[in-house]
């Protein structure tokens, strides 16, 4: 799975049709783990390593919502 920065706002996840950016915000997190559930429940875990102003943050090409 490709795993592009992305940005920090807006919050949540945001889908623009190619890809998911998600963004969560925690000013006490030592890491952000994202879980994703694909169609036949296996999860996939992704890292968020960008953070700005305590917003962990990345896209993901290809990710839909559902």
């Amino acid at each position: 799975m490709r795993i592009w920065p992305g940005n920090a706002y807006p919050l949540g996840a945001t889908f623009d049709g190619t890809g998911t950016n998600f963004a969560l915000y925690s000013s006490v997190a030592e890491k952000v783990e994202l879980c994703l559930l694909g169609a036949d429940n296996a999860e996939t875990h992704v890292e968020l390593r960008e953070v700005d102003g305590n917003v962990w943050h990345c896209y993901l090409p290809g990710v839909r919502p559902g």
